[in-house]
């Protein structure tokens, strides 16, 4: 059974593996744990105690809110985990004018059936920093 909790206390570096697959340059779980702490919110997924998906919001605390991560394991992927994290950072946001998400094309239709609207955006990557080290 999944359940959803923005508490951390309990989360460790070891509950973190197996993210950002694909990445050339991909965070180690111990720069990731540092990530969900240092965020504005968080929302992880849980069976049991794995971390099973997570998504993180970065915010003045005022007007604005940027989502720069949503990751799911690629096993929990296609159940409505996702979703259901977008739902409860979104609700969890909702005194904020506005929340940001920049995101590739091809998960944009995923957004757009959670209530986001397509909007132009642009960006600065060093790609060489991809790691957070």
């Amino acid at each position: 059974m999944i359940t959803y909790t923005s508490d951390l206390s309990t989360v460790t570096a070891e509950h973190l593996t197996g993210f950002f697959v694909g990445w050339p340059n991909a965070p180690r779980p111990e720069t990731l744990l540092r990530l969900l702490q240092g965020s504005y919110r968080v929302v992880l997924a849980l069976e049991g105690e794995r971390v099973v998906g997570f998504a993180n919001a970065v915010s003045d605390g005022v007007l604005s809110a940027y989502v720069p991560l949503l990751e799911v394991l690629p096993e929990y992927q296609g159940r409505g985990v996702g979703s259901q994290i977008v739902r409860r950072l979104a609700r969890d946001l909702s005194h904020l004018y506005m929340v940001d998400v920049l995101c590739d094309e091809d998960v944009v239709p995923f957004y757009e059936r959670l209530g986001l609207r397509r909007a132009t955006g642009v960006m600065l990557r060093n790609y060489e920093r991809q790691s957070g080290e």
